[in-house]
């Protein structure tokens, strides 16, 4: 996730970044880079920006997750009881 704070009564956005050393190559700066912007969250982010998405659309992607997260849960502990 892209940071936003005020700094001096301006908005600033937080980009991440990284400083390269002396002794790195190019590939692991930027395999270093690649994995900051994953951690962030930032290709995500873009990707459900990109097209304008109501609040009915948002409510219902978050109801479908719900309903997997919780077949999931079930599952996990069906699986964990037939165990014993």
């Amino acid at each position: 996730m892209i940071s936003i704070k005020i700094y001096k009564r301006k908005w600033v956005i937080l980009v991440p970044g990284i400083k390269v050393k002396d002794s790195e190559s190019f590939d692991e700066a930027y395999r270093r880079f690649k994995k900051q912007c994953d951690r962030n969250l930032i290709v995500t982010e873009t990707r459900a920006r990109r097209f304008f998405e109501p609040m009915t659309e948002k409510r219902k992607k978050q109801k479908i997750n719900a309903k997997k997260k919780a077949l999931k849960k079930l599952y996990m502990l069906r699986r964990y009881e037939a165990r014993l």
